[in-house]
This record gives structure tokens, sequence and C-alpha cells, in this order.
């Protein structure tokens, strides 16, 4: 899920990394303001709501009626033996015909294997997080205890409940038949759990967020991060220098402020400007790693995408990946500058794309530009991709009411 409407919390003042009432963690990616701005439209006349809101309140009503979802309901067990261990198959991996059984499985790229969404937990893992998402942002916006009481169920089963619980692991992530029973690449399975973040922190206050809800997220994360930082397959995927790199640190830091590591968070956060913009980007902009995918737009968009993340952490902790720059003009603004003339349809993008373009995608990354670097002349992109915008609820409570 991603939607639209912009600029995110730390860009409006009022709220710093830590709400100032409690102490506790603020939401990270969402905008307090444009909640309030939606829970007054709903307060005022809930019977006719603006198609964003009233898409949200259908997704909420759908979330209800489903049952929630864990890493039981899979069918196969793990090499673990445990099933509460997550598992799941590689999206770009498919049976060798050459060979007998098809083994070992060969790589597509960009071609999405459809037993992705039969074998293990990847199909669950998303809509799990859409559904609380999409309930947690309901109940931010009516007050109503039924939506607080549905996603801090789905919640509790998916991360807590001791017959369903998922162990904080991502070992069996992305396996390849035949060769590996999981990849460090899998982690880029939990990307989602960044925005489960935000839900959390939105549900605090409800009746049915208890203290034992919290205090076991707080265990539970602790545990994943641990995992993150201190396994083989972290460490690799920490050490990959595409998109993976980036939504690698996007996670820990997620993690690290939720449990209360800051110091976590800013050592990520300082080492991102050298450990990933100057490597990931060319001079001119451009994302070489990503460009030789076959989807190549679509990985330099989630490259982009993660990167503005880090810096709306970094800005919550007073560490500037926005105007980061080396010595040869490597940085996040030129990666957006690149993209922009393809987004509007100045430039015919000549490398490898085989499934359609999200353009849409530029939208939400151009507004944030605009004021992050203080610079009008973002101003007609915006104009144009206004028209392309879509979006998720993630996008659209991310930025400011318009």
């Amino acid at each position: 899920m991603r939607l639209i409407s912009i600029f995110t919390l730390w860009l409006l003042g009022p709220f710093g990394l830590f709400s100032q009432s409690d102490g506790k963690l603020d939401v990270l990616f969402l905008n307090r303001a444009s909640l309030e701005a939606s829970r007054e439209i709903f307060q005022n006349n809930p019977k006719h709501l603006p198609p964003a809101l009233s898409a949200l309140m259908k997704d909420a009503d759908n979330a209800l009626k489903a049952r929630p979802l864990s890493v039981m309901d899979k069918n196969q067990v793990p090499p673990s033996g445990d099933k509460h261990d997550y598992m799941s198959i590689a999206s770009y991996w498919w049976p060798d015909t050459t060979k007998p059984g098809g083994l070992p499985y060969i790589r597509r790229d960009g071609e999405r294997n459809p037993y992705r969404y039969i074998v293990g937990d990847r199909g669950r893992i998303g809509t799990m997080v859409e559904q609380v998402q999409a309930l947690a942002l309901a109940y931010a916006i009516t007050g109503k205890e039924l939506f607080a009481k549905g996603a801090t169920q789905r919640i509790s089963v998916w991360f807590l409940d001791s017959r369903t619980k998922m162990n904080p692991n991502l070992k069996y992530a992305q396996y390849i038949e035949g060769s590996n029973e999981g990849r460090a690449t899998g982690i880029i399975d939990s990307h989602g759990f960044r925005d489960l973040i935000d839900a959390m922190v939105l549900l605090r206050g409800s009746p049915s967020w208890t203290e034992e809800v919290e205090h076991g997220l707080q265990q539970w994360f602790t545990k994943y991060l641990s995992w993150l930082l201190e396994s083989e397959n972290g460490k690799e995927e920490a050490a990959a220098k595409n998109n993976h790199g980036s939504i690698y640190d996007v996670q820990v830091c997620c993690y690290a402020l939720f449990v209360g590591n800051e110091k976590i968070a800013k050592r990520v956060l300082r080492e991102a400007g050298m450990k990933r913009i100057a490597v990931q980007i060319e001079p001119d902009g451009s994302q070489p790693l990503e460009l030789a995918r076959t989807k190549s737009w679509g990985y330099s968009m989630l490259n982009t995408e993660a990167l503005v993340d880090l810096a709306i952490l970094g800005d919550r902790l007073g560490i500037d990946l926005w105007h980061f720059q080396t010595d040869d003009d490597r940085s996040l603004r030129k990666a957006i500058d690149f993209l922009i003339p393809y987004a509007l349809g100045e430039k015919t993008w000549t490398w490898k794309q085989i499934i359609p373009f999200e353009y849409e995608r530029m939208y939400p990354i151009v507004k944030l530009a605009a004021v992050s670097l203080n610079d009008s002349s973002y101003a007609a992109a915006v104009n144009v991709l206004t028209q392309k915008r879509g979006g998720s609820p993630r996008m659209i409570f991310s930025l400011p009411a318009e």
C-alpha cells in the first residue's frame, strides 16, 4: 500500500522524534497534522468523505471482516521443523526445465514465480501489514475502538500469541529450491514492518493496546533487531550495495527507534552518506546497480524511496542526508533530478523495464525534495506529477493536507 497528500511530521515543527507528553516515540513517517485534518473532516461529515478517506474506511472495514493471519497458516514446515519460523521462496527463481525435477532453480530477473504467494508466508506478511495499517489509521481518524481492537488483535496473533507468533528471524526467507534454505536478500520481506511502527504508535491510548501488548512488542523487536545486526544473513544484507542495503538500513533505524536504541539509529544514519549515497549514485544521478535490473525504473524508484526514508529519519536525529554530497557531486538530489525528466515524459527511458512504469511514485519524492532542499524549482514537476499521483494510505497520510 502507498497513498498521497504531503509533508512528513518532521517538517512541521510541533512534533519532534519523541512526543512531548510522555517521552515515547512518535510516528516516524506519518503526518500528525494531516491525520488531524482528516479526523476533522470525518467528524464534520462522516457520510460524505473525500475519495482517499472513503477508500481507507473501506480497507479498514474489509480488514475487520478478514481473519487474523499468522505464520502458522502455511502448509509447509521450514527446515528448522518449527512453523513459527517465517519462510518464503525466492521471487525470481524458477524450475530449470532442462533438469530432472527442475532442480536447482534458475534465475529469471523481474519475473515473479507465482508460487511465492502459495509457498510460505510472503503473501500473508504483506496482507497483515496492510490490514493493521488501515485499521490503525481508521482508529486515529475516527476514534472508533473497534478499529484499534482489530489492529491489536492482528498484531498480537502475528507477533505475541504463543500459538501463532512468528519467531524473530528471517533465516528461511527467499530460499532457492535445490540451492539453499534461505538468503540474506530475504530480509527485504519484512520491509513493511517499518509501517507497523507508526501503526503501533497510533494505537497507544486505546484500551485495547495494553501494557502487556506494548511490552511484548518491545521484546519482539529487540530480538529481531539483534538478529538483523548479529546474524550472518543480517551482516550480508548490511553489506549489500544496492536497494537491499538501503532498505536494511531503514529497517534497522525504525526498529532501533521503536525499542529506544537511538545510538544504533544514529550510527546507521551517520554512515549512510558514504555507505549508501556515495556508493549507489553516480555523479549524473544514475544508480547503475538498479539500472542493470529488468525492472530498472522500479528498482531505481525503490532505492530512491529508501534513501528518502533515511533522510526523513536523519532529520529527526539531526543528521542531514538531504544535503550530503561527495566531492564528485554524488547526492540524493542528483538521484531525484535524474529521474524527474523521465517521470514527466521529457525523456525516454532507455533501460529495461518489463512491467508498466509507476510514474506516480515520483510525486511524494519531489514534494518532499521541494521543501527539504528549499528549492521552488521543483514546483513545475509537482504540478505535472499531481495528475499521476495515485497512492496508498502511507503516502496520503505521510504528506501534509493540501
